[in-house]
Protein backbone atom coordinates (compact mmCIF):
# COMPACT_ATOMS: atom_id res chain seq x y z
CA UNK A 1 0.00 0.00 0.00
CA UNK A 2 2.93 2.34 0.61
CA UNK A 3 4.07 1.84 -2.98
CA UNK A 4 0.53 2.49 -4.23
CA UNK A 5 0.48 5.74 -2.26
CA UNK A 6 3.78 6.75 -3.89
CA UNK A 7 2.29 6.10 -7.32
CA UNK A 8 -0.76 8.21 -6.48
CA UNK A 9 1.44 11.04 -5.21
CA UNK A 10 3.49 10.74 -8.39
CA UNK A 11 0.37 11.06 -10.54
CA UNK A 12 -0.64 14.21 -8.66
CA UNK A 13 2.88 15.60 -9.00
CA UNK A 14 2.68 14.77 -12.69
CA UNK A 15 -0.34 17.06 -12.95
CA UNK A 16 1.83 19.94 -11.76
CA UNK A 17 4.58 19.06 -14.26
CA UNK A 18 2.00 18.94 -17.06
CA UNK A 19 0.71 22.34 -15.95
CA UNK A 20 4.10 24.02 -16.22
CA UNK A 21 4.96 22.09 -19.40
CA UNK A 22 1.84 22.69 -21.50
CA UNK A 23 2.87 26.22 -22.53
CA UNK A 24 6.33 24.98 -23.51
CA UNK A 25 4.77 22.24 -25.64
CA UNK A 26 2.23 24.65 -27.11
CA UNK A 27 4.88 27.17 -28.17
CA UNK A 28 7.07 24.48 -29.69
CA UNK A 29 4.10 23.02 -31.56
CA UNK A 30 3.28 26.38 -33.13
CA UNK A 31 6.61 28.16 -33.57
CA UNK A 32 9.15 25.34 -33.16
CA UNK A 33 10.77 27.34 -30.35
CA UNK A 34 12.04 25.89 -27.08
CA UNK A 35 11.58 28.86 -24.77
CA UNK A 36 14.46 28.75 -22.28
CA UNK A 37 12.83 31.57 -20.27
CA UNK A 38 9.68 29.48 -19.71
CA UNK A 39 10.41 28.56 -16.11
CA UNK A 40 11.53 32.07 -15.20
CA UNK A 41 8.30 33.54 -16.62
CA UNK A 42 6.40 31.23 -14.25
CA UNK A 43 8.51 32.44 -11.32
CA UNK A 44 7.91 36.05 -12.39
CA UNK A 45 4.15 35.39 -12.25
CA UNK A 46 4.56 33.77 -8.82
CA UNK A 47 6.35 36.88 -7.51
CA UNK A 48 3.67 39.16 -8.96
CA UNK A 49 0.92 37.14 -7.30
CA UNK A 50 2.87 37.04 -4.02
CA UNK A 51 3.41 40.82 -4.10
CA UNK A 52 -0.31 41.48 -4.63
CA UNK A 53 -1.28 39.09 -1.84
CA UNK A 54 1.38 40.52 0.49
CA UNK A 55 0.24 44.13 -0.03
CA UNK A 56 -3.53 43.63 -0.26
CA UNK A 57 -4.27 40.43 1.64
CA UNK A 58 -6.53 39.17 -1.16
CA UNK A 59 -6.83 35.53 -2.16
CA UNK A 60 -3.99 34.21 -4.36
CA UNK A 61 -6.61 32.97 -6.82
CA UNK A 62 -8.01 36.49 -7.21
CA UNK A 63 -4.47 37.87 -7.53
CA UNK A 64 -3.76 35.27 -10.23
CA UNK A 65 -6.81 36.47 -12.17
CA UNK A 66 -5.29 39.97 -12.11
CA UNK A 67 -1.83 38.77 -13.12
CA UNK A 68 -2.93 36.58 -16.06
CA UNK A 69 -3.76 39.47 -18.45
CA UNK A 70 -0.42 41.09 -17.56
CA UNK A 71 1.45 37.88 -18.36
CA UNK A 72 -0.53 37.46 -21.58
CA UNK A 73 0.47 40.98 -22.64
CA UNK A 74 4.08 40.18 -21.74
CA UNK A 75 3.98 37.07 -23.92
CA UNK A 76 2.52 39.08 -26.81
CA UNK A 77 5.20 41.74 -26.40
CA UNK A 78 7.95 39.13 -26.11
CA UNK A 79 6.91 37.63 -29.43
CA UNK A 80 6.52 40.92 -31.30
CA UNK A 81 9.65 42.60 -29.93
CA UNK A 82 12.10 39.67 -29.63
CA UNK A 83 11.11 36.28 -31.02
CA UNK A 84 9.66 37.58 -34.29
CA UNK A 85 13.03 39.00 -35.27
CA UNK A 86 15.09 36.09 -33.96
CA UNK A 87 12.94 33.51 -35.80
CA UNK A 88 14.22 34.86 -39.11
CA UNK A 89 17.80 33.93 -38.20
CA UNK A 90 17.49 30.18 -37.74
CA UNK A 91 17.06 27.82 -34.78
CA UNK A 92 19.97 28.95 -32.60
CA UNK A 93 19.11 32.65 -32.30
CA UNK A 94 15.69 32.13 -30.57
CA UNK A 95 17.41 29.82 -28.06
CA UNK A 96 20.02 32.46 -27.29
CA UNK A 97 17.34 35.15 -27.13
CA UNK A 98 15.21 33.28 -24.60
CA UNK A 99 18.33 32.30 -22.64
CA UNK A 100 19.25 35.96 -22.35
CA UNK A 101 15.68 36.83 -21.35
CA UNK A 102 15.84 34.18 -18.60
CA UNK A 103 19.01 35.74 -17.16
CA UNK A 104 17.44 39.21 -17.25
CA UNK A 105 14.30 38.02 -15.44
CA UNK A 106 16.31 36.19 -12.76
CA UNK A 107 18.49 39.19 -11.99
CA UNK A 108 15.62 41.67 -12.01
CA UNK A 109 13.74 39.47 -9.53
CA UNK A 110 16.86 39.22 -7.36
CA UNK A 111 17.31 42.98 -7.51
CA UNK A 112 13.69 43.63 -6.54
CA UNK A 113 12.98 40.85 -4.04
CA UNK A 114 16.37 39.65 -2.82
CA UNK A 115 17.52 36.06 -2.44
CA UNK A 116 14.99 34.99 0.22
CA UNK A 117 12.57 32.21 -0.68
CA UNK A 118 8.84 32.80 -0.36
CA UNK A 119 5.63 30.79 -0.43
CA UNK A 120 1.91 31.35 -0.92
CA UNK A 121 1.06 28.37 1.29
CA UNK A 122 0.15 30.55 4.32
CA UNK A 123 -2.27 32.52 2.14
CA UNK A 124 -4.37 29.48 1.16
CA UNK A 125 -4.92 28.11 4.67
CA UNK A 126 -5.96 24.47 5.05
CA UNK A 127 -5.75 23.88 1.29
CA UNK A 128 -1.95 23.84 1.61
CA UNK A 129 -1.79 20.74 3.81
CA UNK A 130 -5.19 19.03 4.18
CA UNK A 131 -5.81 15.72 2.42
CA UNK A 132 -8.31 12.92 2.02
CA UNK A 133 -7.30 9.71 3.80
CA UNK A 134 -8.15 6.45 2.02
CA UNK A 135 -7.40 3.63 4.40
CA UNK A 136 -4.28 3.84 6.54
CA UNK A 137 -1.62 4.48 3.91
CA UNK A 138 -3.14 6.41 1.01
CA UNK A 139 -3.57 10.19 1.10
CA UNK A 140 -4.74 12.56 -1.60
CA UNK A 141 -3.97 16.20 -0.89
CA UNK A 142 -6.58 18.84 -1.63
CA UNK A 143 -4.02 21.04 -3.37
CA UNK A 144 -2.54 18.19 -5.40
CA UNK A 145 -5.99 17.15 -6.60
CA UNK A 146 -6.83 20.77 -7.48
CA UNK A 147 -3.59 21.17 -9.46
CA UNK A 148 -4.25 17.93 -11.35
CA UNK A 149 -7.80 19.02 -12.15
CA UNK A 150 -6.61 22.43 -13.38
CA UNK A 151 -3.97 20.72 -15.54
CA UNK A 152 -6.59 18.48 -17.16
CA UNK A 153 -8.94 21.40 -17.73
CA UNK A 154 -6.17 23.58 -19.17
CA UNK A 155 -4.88 20.88 -21.50
CA UNK A 156 -8.43 20.04 -22.55
CA UNK A 157 -9.12 23.73 -23.13
CA UNK A 158 -6.03 24.09 -25.32
CA UNK A 159 -7.03 20.98 -27.26
CA UNK A 160 -10.52 22.40 -27.84
CA UNK A 161 -9.00 25.74 -28.83
CA UNK A 162 -6.88 24.05 -31.47
CA UNK A 163 -9.69 21.83 -32.76
CA UNK A 164 -12.82 23.98 -32.61
CA UNK A 165 -12.00 27.69 -32.91
CA UNK A 166 -10.91 29.92 -35.83
CA UNK A 167 -7.78 30.89 -33.89
CA UNK A 168 -6.99 27.24 -33.30
CA UNK A 169 -7.37 26.41 -36.98
CA UNK A 170 -5.08 29.32 -37.83
CA UNK A 171 -2.54 28.09 -35.27
CA UNK A 172 -2.58 24.58 -36.75
CA UNK A 173 -2.26 25.94 -40.27
CA UNK A 174 0.70 28.13 -39.33
CA UNK A 175 2.36 25.25 -37.46
CA UNK A 176 1.94 22.97 -40.49
CA UNK A 177 3.02 25.34 -43.27
CA UNK A 178 3.40 29.06 -42.48
CA UNK A 179 4.09 30.09 -46.09
CA UNK A 180 0.95 28.43 -47.47
CA UNK A 181 -1.10 29.77 -44.54
CA UNK A 182 0.05 33.29 -45.42
CA UNK A 183 -1.08 32.76 -49.01
CA UNK A 184 -4.65 32.03 -47.89
CA UNK A 185 -4.83 35.18 -45.76
CA UNK A 186 -3.69 34.07 -42.28
CA UNK A 187 -1.60 36.70 -40.51
CA UNK A 188 1.27 34.67 -39.05
CA UNK A 189 2.50 37.58 -36.92
CA UNK A 190 -0.82 37.83 -35.08
CA UNK A 191 -1.11 34.06 -34.71
CA UNK A 192 2.41 33.74 -33.29
CA UNK A 193 1.78 36.62 -30.87
CA UNK A 194 -1.49 35.04 -29.69
CA UNK A 195 0.22 31.67 -29.22
CA UNK A 196 3.02 33.26 -27.18
CA UNK A 197 0.47 35.09 -25.01
CA UNK A 198 -1.41 31.84 -24.34
CA UNK A 199 1.81 29.95 -23.53
CA UNK A 200 2.96 32.60 -21.03
CA UNK A 201 -0.45 32.70 -19.35
CA UNK A 202 -0.39 28.92 -18.85
CA UNK A 203 3.04 28.98 -17.21
CA UNK A 204 1.81 31.83 -14.99
CA UNK A 205 -0.79 29.42 -13.62
CA UNK A 206 1.90 26.79 -13.09
CA UNK A 207 4.20 29.24 -11.34
CA UNK A 208 1.43 30.33 -8.99
CA UNK A 209 0.65 26.74 -8.03
CA UNK A 210 4.37 26.17 -7.42
CA UNK A 211 4.24 29.08 -4.97
CA UNK A 212 1.29 27.42 -3.22
CA UNK A 213 2.78 23.94 -2.95
CA UNK A 214 6.43 24.83 -2.23
CA UNK A 215 8.85 27.71 -1.84
CA UNK A 216 10.30 29.73 -4.68
CA UNK A 217 13.06 32.27 -5.23
CA UNK A 218 14.48 34.42 -8.04
CA UNK A 219 16.58 31.57 -9.42
CA UNK A 220 13.97 28.77 -9.22
CA UNK A 221 13.06 29.04 -12.91
CA UNK A 222 15.74 26.77 -14.48
CA UNK A 223 14.72 23.78 -12.34
CA UNK A 224 11.09 24.21 -13.43
CA UNK A 225 12.21 24.48 -17.05
CA UNK A 226 14.09 21.16 -16.76
CA UNK A 227 11.04 19.38 -15.33
CA UNK A 228 8.78 20.91 -17.98
CA UNK A 229 11.17 19.97 -20.78
CA UNK A 230 11.46 16.38 -19.53
CA UNK A 231 7.67 16.04 -19.34
CA UNK A 232 7.30 17.40 -22.88
CA UNK A 233 9.96 15.07 -24.34
CA UNK A 234 8.58 12.01 -22.56
CA UNK A 235 5.05 12.77 -23.75
CA UNK A 236 5.92 14.02 -27.23
CA UNK A 237 6.69 17.54 -28.41
CA UNK A 238 3.57 19.49 -29.34
CA UNK A 239 1.08 16.94 -27.91
CA UNK A 240 -1.26 18.30 -25.24
CA UNK A 241 -2.41 14.98 -23.77
CA UNK A 242 1.05 13.57 -24.32
CA UNK A 243 2.33 16.35 -22.05
CA UNK A 244 -0.01 15.14 -19.29
CA UNK A 245 1.16 11.56 -19.79
CA UNK A 246 4.80 12.69 -19.75
CA UNK A 247 4.26 14.66 -16.55
CA UNK A 248 2.67 11.64 -14.88
CA UNK A 249 5.51 9.32 -15.96
CA UNK A 250 8.07 11.82 -14.63
CA UNK A 251 6.22 12.35 -11.33
CA UNK A 252 5.71 8.62 -10.69
CA UNK A 253 9.36 7.85 -11.53
CA UNK A 254 10.56 10.55 -9.12
CA UNK A 255 8.35 9.39 -6.26
CA UNK A 256 9.27 5.74 -6.70
CA UNK A 257 12.94 6.71 -6.88
CA UNK A 258 12.63 8.66 -3.65
CA UNK A 259 11.05 5.60 -2.01
CA UNK A 260 14.02 3.45 -3.04
CA UNK A 261 16.80 5.87 -2.02
CA UNK A 262 16.90 9.34 -0.43
CA UNK A 263 18.66 10.83 -3.46
CA UNK A 264 16.61 8.85 -5.96
CA UNK A 265 13.98 11.54 -6.59
CA UNK A 266 15.87 13.47 -9.26
CA UNK A 267 17.93 10.52 -10.49
CA UNK A 268 14.86 8.40 -11.27
CA UNK A 269 13.17 11.29 -13.06
CA UNK A 270 16.22 11.97 -15.22
CA UNK A 271 16.55 8.25 -15.93
CA UNK A 272 12.94 8.08 -17.14
CA UNK A 273 13.62 11.07 -19.39
CA UNK A 274 16.76 9.49 -20.87
CA UNK A 275 14.98 6.19 -21.50
CA UNK A 276 12.10 7.98 -23.25
CA UNK A 277 14.51 10.12 -25.28
CA UNK A 278 16.55 7.08 -26.31
CA UNK A 279 13.39 5.20 -27.31
CA UNK A 280 12.23 8.13 -29.47
CA UNK A 281 15.61 8.48 -31.16
CA UNK A 282 15.70 4.74 -31.85
CA UNK A 283 12.16 4.81 -33.25
CA UNK A 284 13.04 7.71 -35.54
CA UNK A 285 16.15 5.88 -36.73
CA UNK A 286 14.14 2.74 -37.50
CA UNK A 287 11.66 4.85 -39.47
CA UNK A 288 14.48 6.48 -41.38
CA UNK A 289 13.78 9.97 -40.00
CA UNK A 290 16.97 12.11 -40.04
Amino acid sequence: MIWLNQVIQGVLLGGYYALIACGLSFMFGVMRIINLAHGDLGILAAFLVWAIVDHSGMSPFVALALVLPVMGALGWLMQRAMLERSLRSGVLVPLLTTFGLAIVIQNLLFLQFGADTRSLAPAIGDLAYESWAIGRHIYISYLGALIFLVAVLMLGGLQLLLARTPLGRSIRAIAEDPDTAELVGIDSRRVYAAAAAIAVMTVAVGGTFLAMRATFGPYAGPAQLIFAFEAVVIGGLGSMWGTLAGGIVLGVAQNLGAQIAPNGFLIAGHAAFLVALGARLLLHRLKGVP
